[in-house]
C-alpha cells in the first residue's frame, strides 16, 4: 500500500503514510485512546500491552482543566506544555494521533493541539485497529523520551463556552452541530451521565459522528462528508459550533469540517454535560 493523495499531515493521514514516515526524526506518535465507562476497556492497560512503536500515551482525563467540575475540559496552556514536554513532544515535531477504536478520541487530542496553536498534527485514519488488521508492527515497550522545548499560542476562537453558545443559539448566527446519536439528540433516551436532562440545544442539527465514518473506522471522503452535513440540514456557509456529550466526539465533527475546507468552526467544550445540567437553559426534543 502506498500513501494516498488524500493524506494531509495537518488533518488526517493513512496507515500507509505513517508506515512510510514512521522513521522520520521529527515524527512523534500519540496513543490517545479513551473509552466511555460502559465500554469496559482500560486505555492505559491496552497501551501498555500493545501500541505502535514509539507512541506516547496521552491521558485525556488527566491532561485537562481540573479546576472545572466538567469532564476533560481543555487544559490550561502551561499544563499542556509540561505534559507534552514530559512526553518528548515539542516545537518542530509532526504529530500523528491514533486511538484504539479507529477514530473516536484521537480527534479530541488533535483539536486540543490546534487549540494550542499547533498545526503540524494529524489523526491516523482507522487508528490502531486498521494498523493491526494490516499486520503492521506493534510493541509493548515505552518509548525513549528526550525533553523538547514547546511554545503554544492558544487559539481562543476554536472553543466556545456556554454563554457564547446560548448567544449563538438565540440569534441563529452559527450552525450548532451535535455529534450524539439520534435517540439522545431527540431526547428519547436518558443521558448516560446522571442528573442531565434529555434533548438538544435549540436549533441544533444532528450529525451523529458515526455517520462520518466508514465501516472500518476510517473517515469518509470529503465529498461524502459534505453530503452528510448537507443531508442533516447544516448550512455550510455559516460558522459552525460542534457539540456532543462531553466534548470528545464533537472533535470528529471539527475534523470533518476541516477536511471539507470549512475553516470557521469552534467546539463547545462543556457540551451536553454542561448544557443538560442547567434548568435555565432551553432544551428541545424531537
Amino acid at each position: 500500500m502506498t500513501p494516498s493523495p488524500a493524506d494531509d499531515p495537518k488533518t488526517l493521514v493513512s496507515t500507509a503514510w505513517l508506515a512510510a514516515h514512521r522513521a522520520d526524526p521529527d515524527l512523534r506518535l500519540i496513543d490517545a485512546s479513551w473509552y466511555l465507562p460502559d465500554a469496559g476497556r482500560d486505555a492505559k492497560a491496552e497501551y501498555a500491552a500493545a501500541h505502535i512503536p514509539g507512541a506516547r500515551f496521552f491521558d485525556i482525563d488527566e491532561i485537562t482543566d481540573h479546576r472545572s467540575t466538567l469532564p476533560h475540559m481543555a487544559p490550561p496552556p502551561e499544563k499542556f506544555i509540561s505534559r507534552l514536554r514530559a512526553m518528548g513532544i515539542g516545537d518542530g515535531h509532526q504529530v500523528v494521533i491514533y486511538d484504539g477504536s479507529g477514530l473516536f478520541s484521537a480527534a479530541r487530542v488533535w483539536w486540543t493541539f490546534r487549540l494550542m496553536g499547533k498545526t503540524d498534527v494529524a489523526v491516523l485514519d482507522g487508528g490502531l485497529p486498521k494498523w493491526r488488521a494490516e499486520g503492521r508492527e506493534i510493541e509493548d515497550m515505552p518509548p525513549i523520551v528526550r525533553d523538547r522545548h514547546m511554545t503554544v499560542s492558544r487559539q481562543n476562537h476554536l472553543v466556545k463556552d456556554v454563554t457564547q453558545v446560548a448567544h449563538a443559539a438565540k440569534l441563529g448566527e452559527a450552525e450548532i452541530i451535535d455529534a450524539r446519536g439520534a435517540p439522545r439528540f431527540r431526547g428519547e433516551v436518558p443521558e448516560p451521565r446522571p442528573g442531565l436532562r434529555s434533548g438538544h440545544i435549540p436549533g441544533a442539527k444532528n450529525v451523529p459522528y458515526t455517520t462520518l465514518l466508514n465501516p472500518d473506522g476510517t473517515m469518509k471522503s470529503p465529498d461524502a462528508l459534505r453530503a452528510v452535513f448537507e443531508a442533516a440540514g447544516v448550512n455550510l456557509s455559516k460558522p459552525a459550533i460542534t457539540s456532543c456529550g462531553s466534548g470528545v466526539t464533537a472533535a470528529i465533527l471539527s475534523l470533518a469540517l476541516e477536511r471539507i475546507g470549512h475553516r470557521n468552526h469552534a467546539l463547545y467544550d462543556g457540551s451536553w454535560a454542561e448544557w443538560g445540567m442547567y434548568d435555565d437553559l432551553a432544551v428541545e426534543k424531537g
